[in-house]
This record gives structure tokens, sequence and C-alpha cells, in this order.
């Protein structure tokens, strides 16, 4: 049964989940987050746990929970001099951190030197903290996407989307962007998001990146459809996290932020069609 089936749709709906990747990575990421859901059409966020700012957005979300808040699984930092570690004290999952204690910047180095039992140990407690925290997630999916370097890494994240009862974000397109073979790791019975967009350096760099969402939003097929942002500001504060990375750097996500603010472009979504639904209806759906 493909997903329109399984969510109650008639096969020629185009759903549409505009989801924010990030927030909890730093105040100015949770300032355009927030921004974004108030007064955008973003509709669904996840938040980095194991990130300094994650109490700020956590509040956020305890106060406002008629957005959807997944669980943004981490287990990379790709900054330069901005870095941030395991939930779970650095000995307790001694592979999965470099020698200063901090995640490792590419997944090449998670692949090479990550223990199962750290992965899973890990993951774990970064959705037994939002839940302690008293956060209601809709979802969980996983910053880098870094649980498909690994069809056991994959493994463990579809388990703990079982046992909490949330849905996954699984997408052949985000597996190929890892480089792996989408037909060994999603199975029959998964719920698979159909088509995801998402931005590429070469977008940004030939200063098309908005072109490139409105171009989505005019093509998009029937299906569920999930488009992944960075919103944030072009402020001192994302600039210095970013320094020497302009893929999705500080001006990238300053332009997610306008996109997905503009009036104008939120009427595309009616010029084309295209309904908004929520991770918390697909996890009824599913789960209930």
């Amino acid at each position: 049964m493909d997903s329109l089936q399984k969510l109650g749709y008639s096969k020629d709906t185009k759903l549409l989940i505009v989801h924010a990747d990030d927030a909890g990575l730093s105040h100015s990421e949770n300032r355009a987050t927030m921004h974004a859901l108030q007064n955008g059409f973003v509709n669904s966020y996840s938040i980095m746990v194991a990130c300094p700012w994650f109490y700020e957005m956590a509040l956020f979300a305890k106060e406002n929970p008629q957005y959807d808040n997944g669980v943004h699984l981490t287990l990379t930092c790709e900054w330069e001099n901005y870095k941030f570690g395991p939930v779970l004290p650095s000995l307790e999952v001694s592979s999965l951190v470099d020698s200063n204690g901090y995640f490792f910047k590419k997944r090449d180095r998670l692949l090479k030197y990550a223990s199962l039992q750290d992965v899973e140990k890990e993951l774990r407690a970064q959705v037994d903290k939002a839940l302690k925290f008293g956060l209601k997630p809709t979802h969980i999916d996983s910053h880098m996407y870094s649980v498909g370097i690994d069809l056991k890494f994959f493994e463990i994240y579809k388990k703990l989307g079982e046992e909490y009862r949330l849905p996954v974000l699984i997408n052949k397109s985000l597996l190929n962007m890892v480089s792996l073979n989408s037909d060994f790791f999603i199975a029959e019975d998964d719920f698979v998001i159909d088509a995801t967009y998402f931005g590429v350096f070469n977008n940004f760099e030939q200063g098309k990146l908005a072109d490139y969402y409105s171009e989505a939003l005019k093509n998009m097929k029937e299906g569920l459809n999930l488009v992944l942002i960075h919103p944030a500001y072009d402020d001192e504060e994302m600039k210095g996290i970013t320094v020497n990375h302009p893929n999705f750097g500080a001006k990238w996500r300053q332009i997610d932020t306008d996109f997905f603010t503009n009036r104008q472009n939120r009427l595309k979504l009616e010029e084309n069609n295209i309904q908004l639904i929520t991770w918390r209806e697909i996890q009824r759906a599913i789960y209930f």
C-alpha cells in the first residue's frame, strides 16, 4: 500500500510537509524556526537534543504543541569551530567521539569507528531526553542522515521508531544523498516519503536556491512530499558557527527563512493544489 492509501487520501492528492531541520543548533536557528512556524508556511521541525540551544527550543515546543516537532537524531558535528557531543557521558559511548569528546565531523569517520551498541545507546538517550523534558515528539529524523550510512545503523533507527511509536523519515533520495542503494535499506512495509526536496550547493552557488524551491512547488507530483530546509539568520552567531562552510551556511539559511516566510510563496501551495499535512497525522495513521 502506498503512502496516500495508508493516510486515506486519493491517489491524485499532493501532500506536503515543509520541514525545518536543526532547531536547537543555535539561538539564531531557533529564532528563525519559530518565525517560520508562526509567520510562514513551515509546519514541522526537529530538535537537536545534543546541542547547546536545545533548552530554548524545547520550551517553545512545550508552549506551542500545535506545531509538529521531532527529534533530530545526531551522531555528527560538521562545523569547524563549533562543537557538541553526545548527551550521554562520552566515556559511555567512546566510539562515537573524537579525542576531545565531540562527535566526528564526517560520516565516514563515524562509520569507521562507531560501535552498534554505542549508536543505539546514544540515539535512545536522545529520544529519552526529549521525553523526560516533557516533549511529545511527532517523529524522528537524522542529522546529515547519518543513520543511513550503514544498514545496521538504519535498522536501529527504524527499531526506535517502532518502540517509541514515532514515524521515521525514510526516503530514497536521502539515502542516495549519502551514497547508499535504497533498494537494500527500504523494506516493503516501511512508511516512505515519496519525494524529498532539498537544495544542493550548486543551487546556492549560482544564486538559484529560491528558484529551486519555486520549481519544486510548481512541479510537485501526487503523493507524500517533503521539503527539507534549515532556517536561520545570516547574523554573527551563524557566521561564526558556519565559518568556512558555505554549504548550509548562514547565507543559505537566511534564504530558506526568507522564502518560506514570504506570503507570495505561500500562495504557490494553492496555485499548485498542494495540501499541507503534519507528521502528527501520519503518526495517528500508522500507530493509532
